[in-house]
């Protein structure tokens, strides 16, 4: 059976425990966290003691079905208590439905998650339990005992764990998840999954390492027999090596050479998805960075980021035509600490006018910073395009600072193992591919056959290459093959560097392929390819591609090749 775009799926995990997988199997692309576009659950946990409480909910396009679903497992009047792991807008519709259903339930949540409600509940003054600063407790009965961990974290300050001591499930929140959609509620094959996990972890955990850290630290003396996020499968086989997982990817984050400093603030979250994808462009090419809520902030946090750094980046929204008074205090802040060599950059999002977005950038060019980019503008919600060139202005930022890093650096002589690895030859090709609005190409002469079956090869991937978020597995390309003694067109246009968001195909002519991705009209061969699988290789990425589609174009010409002195570069 084909299933439907949403549905909710039940099932008990743990005594007295059900899970309600509010599924969006549609493909979806609205933040860089999607782009993998494999759907995604949105996790809600009914726990029955001689009291009920009900953790977390979807958002509003499933506020219906949820309440339907919700409904046949228990009258939601009889809920006592609401936890929230965290809030934003788009949850509000389902809380302020379930509020109606339940006049009498008490919300259990963060300090900033109480006072975001204030606002996003117009007036409305439901019960609430606050969990301030460190741990508390409600006792369900029936052996279920409510421990609540504060986890905040730049992008979601109200974050908070649950903890049932009877059950020893930790209810984890936006921590240990992944973005997939699918039929499986528990964790069965972990190498299945490992690759949903790293990018779901690259995209949220990634440039909030040290809040990561901290959040790993409250585990230590709890009994874990199972973790319950709330997207993507439970976890119920693989707990140690998912905790070993972040604890390593974390460390990785920390280890690097190089970071920046992200400040921001977001009224309506679009100013942060914006900063989202930057830190997925600037991590992906080997930078850290240090994300920084200037809402939650403390002054000598941003002071002490900022100096740490080797470049800085803020955003704001407008808000009645002016930028919010935490983002004026950090650019003061910024101003007063940051060196003029440190590079920096500009962004927001804003409804009808910019003037946040004016002010930050005017305010660092008056004080001598050299900004690495034209500010980024975004009126209302970022689109698919507008995710991709931010992506690409990310790893364009971090590939400057590491550029600039080189040139402070003293130059040494190849080695003779360099010199001996440069003498590996490979045919020079441009890969080329296209998905909706998102198009890609670069050249590549790490290129290899792999299997005669299915007919398959290799290809290496720099992972601060734009066209690396467009070669996950099931996403179609074309290997263009150029020929010799005609090469040196191509290889000139598409090594030369192209800007964020730039069409890497003006002035070359293409055809469509039969995957939709561009052939173009002066190689030899090509073949039309879709990605099997890629693996983490040192700073590329090893993609293995099965071919569905080929021609030779020039029979009577040989393959280019590319000869290289030294193993260090391309």
């Amino acid at each position: 059976m084909t299933p439907q775009s949403r549905d909710v799926q039940t099932l008990t995990i743990a005594a007295d425990t059900e899970v309600m997988r509010s599924r969006s199997w549609e493909r979806l692309r609205f933040e860089i966290e999607y782009a993998l576009e494999r759907g995604t659950t949105s996790n809600s946990y009914l726990i029955r003691g001689d009291r009920t409480a009900l953790l977390d909910f979807p958002g509003q396009s499933f506020t219906d079905r949820f309440i339907t679903t919700l409904a046949q497992q228990i009258d939601p009047a009889a809920l006592d208590y609401i936890v929230l792991g965290h809030i934003n807008p788009n949850r509000v519709a389902t809380l302020k439905v379930l509020l109606d259903k339940a006049p009498d339930v008490t919300l259990v949540c963060s300090n900033p998650a109480a006072k975001a409600l204030e606002d996003l509940l117009e007036g409305a003054s439901p019960k609430i339990q606050v969990v301030k600063g460190g741990e508390a407790e409600i006792d369900l009965g029936q052996g279920h005992r409510l421990r609540f961990l504060p986890v905040p974290t730049p992008r979601w300050p109200e974050g908070l764990w649950t903890y049932d001591e009877y059950t020893q499930v930790l209810f984890s929140n936006k921590f240990l998840g992944l973005h997939r959609c699918d039929n499986a509620v528990y964790d069965l094959n972990w190498s299945a999954l490992l690759e949903d996990r790293r990018y779901y972890f690259d995209c949220l955990m990634a440039p909030n390492s040290r809040q990561v850290g901290v959040a790993l630290e409250k585990l230590r003396g709890l009994n874990i027999r199972m973790f319950a996020p709330v997207h993507g499968p439970v976890v119920r086989y693989h707990t140690h090596e998912l905790l070993q997982a972040y604890q390593d990817w974390s460390q990785q984050q920390k280890g690097k050479a190089l970071s920046v400093a992200l400040v921001y603030a977001s009224a309506y979250g679009n100013t942060a998805t914006i900063a989202q994808t930057l830190a997925r462009g600037i991590t992906k090419a080997g930078v850290a960075v240090e994300s920084i809520n200037a809402e939650q902030a403390d002054p000598d946090d941003i002071k002490a980021a900022i100096e740490k750094s080797a470049g800085f980046l803020i955003g704001s929204p407008t808000l009645g035509g002016h930028a919010p008074t935490q983002i004026q205090t950090a650019l003061g802040i910024i101003l007063s600490t940051a060196s003029k060599t440190q590079l920096a950059g500009v962004f927001g999002s804003f409804g009808w006018s910019g003037e946040a977005i004016d002010l930050l950038e005017n305010k660092l060019k008056d004080g001598g910073y050299s900004l690495a980019f034209d500010p980024i503008r975004v009126k209302f919600k970022p689109t698919e395009s507008t995710l991709q060139y931010c992506e690409e202005v990310g790893t364009d930022y971090a590939q400057a600072l590491k550029k600039v890093k080189r040139a402070k650096a003293p130059r040494t002589p190849a080695t003779s193992v360099e010199q001996a690895v440069g003498r590996i030859v490979g045919s020079l090709c441009v890969v080329t591919t296209r998905k909706g609005d998102a198009s890609s190409a670069m050249l590549a002469s790490w290129v290899s056959q792999a299997t005669f079956a299915p007919p398959g090869f290799t290809v290496a991937v720099a992972k601060d290459r734009a066209i690396e978020s467009l070669l996950y597995p099931g996403s179609d390309f074309v290997l263009n093959i150029l020929p010799e003694g005609q090469h040196l067109g191509p290889m000139k246009h598409f090594l030369k560097p192209f800007g964020p968001g730039e069409d890497r195909f003006e002035g070359v002519e293409t055809k469509p392929g039969e995957n939709g991705c561009p052939v173009l009209q002066d190689a030899i061969a090509y073949l039309e390819c879709e990605v099997a699988n890629r693996m983490e290789c040192g700073d590329h990425w090893i993609v293995y591609a099965t071919i569905s589609e080929g021609e030779v174009l020039l029979p009577d010409a040989k393959t280019a090749v590319h000869h290289r002195k030294t193993g260090t570069h391309y």
